[in-house]
């Protein structure tokens, strides 16, 4: 059964602590705990088996059956009259509902997974979409070098669309880091390598996904089994790095089945 909070003064702690994770992207690295929010997010959680601690609702919200039944799902639900959850939200969402979730500890890189390494990607746009095609395809862990965007920042997250809950995550790692992987890694190019569709793409791999303007890093390059390439005969001079990343994914599961 959980406990459940009527919360009106702008000046609690939790929801000074929730305004900090909202505002500040990195927080979470520092507090240990993510705020995750909207109904779609909440629920992803559940279904992967995750629990919270705390639930955040309106008022609005908690006279909802569908969503008191998924608040009710953490140990303590707050409620909060609609202008204060606006205060902490970052979403225009009729669902004002969220999560206060402790985050896991550092994952150890497992070294046979079919992975997907970061190398300093700056939109968090692209880093969730990223996430979520990995998690589609079957790729079960995503490393993030130095440089990339923070993995459980609100922006990210939803743009994962839940994808965090089932994926192995691991960040702020050094290239020295994938000496421990014995999967081979695969570099994408818009200008060098094999044509995808022609490739020999070793099974299971970890592809490297580069910073969207400079691309992937020469040292990092340098440690790439085999460089690919996508056919575009539309004649672009390189695809959106999210949009790389799930053709080359959707290749690798296509010819695993």
């Amino acid at each position: 059964m959980s406990r459940v909070q009527a919360i009106t003064s702008r000046d609690n702690p939790l929801l000074v602590r929730l305004r900090r994770l909202q505002q500040d992207g990195a927080a979470y690295r520092k507090l240990g705990q993510a705020w995750i929010e909207g109904e779609h997010l909440c629920a992803a959680l559940r279904a992967r088996g995750g629990s919270a601690a705390q639930a955040v609702v309106s008022e609005a919200a908690w006279g909802d059956a569908a969503l008191r039944e998924l608040a009710s799902a953490a140990a303590q639900v707050a409620v909060l009259p609609a202008a204060l959850f606006k205060t902490i939200s970052g979403l225009e969402s009729p669902a004002a509902l969220g999560f206060l979730i402790e985050l896991p500890p550092p994952a150890a890189i497992d070294a046979d997974a079919p992975s997907v390494v970061l190398d300093r990607l700056q939109d968090a746009g692209n880093v969730g979409s990223i996430l979520r095609s990995a998690a589609a395809f079957g790729f079960t862990q995503v490393l993030a070098i130095k440089g990339t965007a923070a993995l459980w920042s609100p922006k990210v997250l939803r743009a994962g669309m839940g994808a965090h809950f089932g994926l192995r995550l691991a960040e702020g790692l050094d290239e020295a880091a994938l000496d421990a992987l014995r999967v081979p890694l695969v570099a994408t190019s818009s200008h060098a390598g094999a044509l995808l569709p022609d490739a020999d793409l070793p099974r299971p791999c970890a592809w490297v996904l580069g910073h969207e303007g400079q691309g992937v890093a020469a040292a990092l390059l340098a440690r790439c089994a085999l460089q690919v390439r996508i056919p575009q005969p539309g004649g672009e001079e390189s695809l959106n790095v999210a949009a790389a990343a799930a053709v080359c994914l959707y290749e690798s599961a296509r010819r695993a089945l």
